[in-house]
């Protein structure tokens, strides 16, 4: 008798530490489950943080440029205005030589990313994309509410208008 009162006792005693291991399994389980969702949670902040630092640099660096771009543009019409007054002085090498200089500055910027803002003589007028110096009578009633003249060049960097086209159109 005294041997199964002490097989039951050491029965017991098993299964209290086998439920007392089961319970710390899930206990540890569950510690294992917060720091892998932790993990994520640190891995998803830190791919945040690259994409939005990388797209910060890209922006940093068009600003950037965008200022010097911006500083550049009224060299760019002084070419524009000297080659015209060259022209009609009829010095041709002269004239050579600044349109060089301006192609030059001209490519140079291009390459970085500075186009000009396509406008014709003729165009609709639009006040999203142009700039209205002044209004004209309309040389023809086709040419009302049209650009009549194209008083200063815009420009844009990569997909931003940095100077819209300064334009006299006509009412």
């Amino acid at each position: 008798m005294a041997k199964k009162a002490s097989k039951k006792k050491v029965e017991k005693e098993i299964i209290n530490e086998s439920n007392e291991n089961q319970v710390e399994d899930l206990k540890l389980e569950d510690q294992l489950n917060e720091e892998k969702d932790k993990f994520l949670r640190l891995f998803a902040e830190f791919e945040n943080y690259k994409r939005r630092t990388a797209k910060e640099r890209i922006e940093l660096f068009s600003t950037a440029s965008e200022e010097v771009m911006i500083s550049l543009l009224p060299i760019l019409d002084d070419f524009d205005r000297a080659s015209v007054e060259i022209e009609k002085d009829q010095e041709n090498e002269t004239l050579k030589g600044v349109l060089l200089i301006k192609n030059k500055l001209f490519d140079s910027l291009k390459s970085k990313g500075l186009s000009l803002v396509d406008v014709k003589k003729g165009d609709e007028f639009n006040a999203d994309d142009h700039e209205a110096v002044t209004q004209i009578p309309a040389p023809s009633k086709d040419m009302v509410g049209k650009i009549i003249d194209i008083i200063e060049k815009g420009y844009k960097l990569g997909e931003k208008v940095i100077r819209y086209p300064k334009v006299v159109i006509g009412k």
